[in-house]
């Protein structure tokens, strides 16, 4: 095979890679936002109170910024979720001007059956797949995420 076909080959397998790695991440994303449907929150709703089911007591800039948001667009699902009854909001003793973000009962009971949710999803996403073809996947993802993150950095104002 001369140097032009093995160029043609490697990147058709690179394409269909990146192809399957999107599309498993699509089918992903689709079944879990059908199942987590009967939980009663929107996606982004459901990302913050896992995230402060992880950081209790975080503040609204402290959630903006570990879901790469701005807190004007954390603030509008925030109130959102303390008019449902999931979160509540107490003014932080340090600064007056910061509110502290606590999940209440029903919050905590949302991100209970979301794990729920995940663990079985996951299950069964990976039915078939022993140990050692996990560690090797997981290895392989690793090493293209840390070139992604090579190439994120790169190209950040």
């Amino acid at each position: 095979m001369d140097d032009q076909s093995k160029d043609i080959d490697y990147s058709y397998q690179l394409k269909k890679v990146m192809y399957q790695i999107i599309s498993a991440a699509i089918k992903h994303r689709k079944i879990v936002d059908y199942l987590l449907q009967d939980t009663g929150v929107y996606s982004a709703q459901h990302q913050i109170l896992m995230e402060l089911s992880r950081n209790q007591f975080a503040s609204q800039k402290e959630i903006a910024d570990k879901m790469n948001v701005s807190s004007a667009t954390i603030a509008v699902s925030l109130k959102k979720l303390e008019k449902g009854g999931y979160i509540s909001k107490e003014i932080d003793d340090a600064d007056n001007r910061l509110n502290q973000i606590t999940l209440t009962d029903k919050g905590k009971y949302v991100v209970e059956q979301s794990r729920k949710i995940f663990k079985s999803t996951d299950l069964r996403e990976f039915d078939g797949f022993d140990q050692k073809e996990l560690e090797e996947l997981s290895r392989l993802l690793a090493k293209l995420n840390k070139n992604l993150e090579i190439i994120d950095n790169s190209i950040k104002r």
